[in-house]
């Protein structure tokens, strides 16, 4: 198994030989200048990718219901999903039983907001949300730190809450149903704002002081996830403490280099150059970065800012697919992960809503032929073998993201 240490070190090395000295020299003076918060800062013109076959509704509509029969034959029997069955030589660090705990109720919350977004309305699939709906209910509320080093749980609380308030609007004629949901929503802010980084923000390691209040240190696409989820429970009516959104706006902004490429996590600020925080190695991360600043007020995350990104990561899909499905973390180009890839995708559908309807189409067809074309033959997707929790995640988060492909 994986240890924690190893997992970062393997975060903090470069793939290959290290680089010599005056390359990095030569990536540095290459490098723009820094932009301050506040500052204006314009986006240059990116990469454009090759014209594609769009994708037809037919196809979008056959996709998502072979993904929500996929979801529907793997759900557990106490209306959960993933598991700690399956493992590999080397499996991602989960001190137990907390780790897989919080892994399980951050699969099942993705499964449960995939099969309410585009699952269809079913009778089985209505059944699968209230099983899994039950569930979160009850499971929520126990969602723990691991271990001293392992905050996995700051994904569950995260994705817990995009879940409940889909949660919330599924059924509005109910109002005790909503109230007691209002009050789960409000009960896992409060366990963010317990786990919350010292220096604003959130990581899922404390490599540090392992500290009740944790010394991790701030990682963008976490904060990321995090902000984006409580931007959501403010529109079901559950307010985060402003301080508590400011610092991990801050915590952002810190990680963001000029070109609205963002760093794995804060303590790279002091590494920009690195393979992982340029470009190719962002893909993953800028989508999820942008949507989160934006939502909360960031006038330099224009619609030009979200255009580029989206044109970026489908010109160097390359960059990320290289990188799917491989079973070590950060093992190919650029330190990408397997696990950035669909992640990536399902924030770049968030960052198309937030175009205009007229803008929409173009990008709309690049995601959706993407996905379309990488749907296993079971009705899966998955982009790193990690225990038996990757094609539900994986399925989960392609399946939203293929819903905002379809044309309204």
């Amino acid at each position: 198994m994986m240890n924690a240490e190893e997992h970062r070190r393997s975060l903090m090395a470069c793939r290959g030989r290290r680089p010599s000295v005056l390359f990095l020299v030569l990536i540095v003076l290459a490098a723009p200048a820094s932009t301050c918060p506040g500052e204006a800062a314009s986006q240059p013109a990116g990469p454009k990718p090759h014209p594609i076959q769009p994708p037809s509704v037919a196809q979008i509509d056959g996709a998502l219901r072979r993904g929500t029969r996929f979801l529907l034959a793997r759900q557990n029997k106490d209306g959960s999903w993933g598991s700690a069955r399956r493992t590999k030589n080397l499996n991602i660090y989960a001190p137990v039983p907390g780790a897989h705990h919080a892994f399980r109720v951050a699969v099942t919350s993705l499964c449960v907001s995939a099969l309410i977004e585009a699952g269809g309305e079913d009778q089985r699939v209505a059944r699968a949300v209230d099983r899994g709906e039950a569930y979160l209910i009850k499971e929520l509320p126990n969602v723990r730190r691991a271990a001293p080093r392992a905050l996995y749980n700051v994904w569950a609380h995260a994705y817990g809450v995009r879940a409940l308030v889909r949660m919330y609007h599924r059924r509005p004629g109910e109002r005790q149903r909503r109230d007691d949901i209002r009050r789960l929503i409000a009960r896992q802010i409060d366990f963010l704002k317990r786990y919350e980084s010292i220096n604003g923000g959130w990581g899922y390691y404390d490599f540090r002081c392992k500290t009740k209040r944790p010394t991790s240190i701030s990682t963008s696409f976490v904060t990321a996830t995090v902000l984006i989820a409580l931007h959501e429970a403010a529109g079901a009516g559950v307010k985060a403490p402003r301080e508590l959104t400011d610092r991990a706006v801050k915590s952002l902004l810190l990680q963001q280099n000029p070109d609205f490429t963002y760093q794995y996590c804060e303590f790279f600020r002091f590494y920009p150059a690195r393979l992982i925080c340029r470009s190719p190695g962002s893909l993953g991360r800028s989508q999820a970065c942008n949507l989160a600043l934006r939502l909360w007020g960031d006038g330099r995350i224009t619609d030009a800012v979200l255009k580029t990104w989206l044109d970026r990561l489908f010109a160097r899909n390359g960059w990320l697919s290289m990188g799917r499905k491989k079973p070590v973390p950060h093992e190919s180009w650029c330190q990408v992960a397997g696990y950035f890839f669909y992640y990536g995708h399902f924030y770049a559908g968030g960052c198309i809503e937030g175009l205009s309807r007229e803008e929409r189409p173009h990008f709309q067809d690049h995601l959706g032929r993407i996905l379309l074309d990488l749907q296993e033959t079971d009705g899966s997707w998955w982009d790193y073998p990690m225990y038996d929790y990757h094609q539900a995640w994986g399925t989960a988060f392609a399946m939203m993201a293929l819903k905002r492909c379809a044309r309204k």
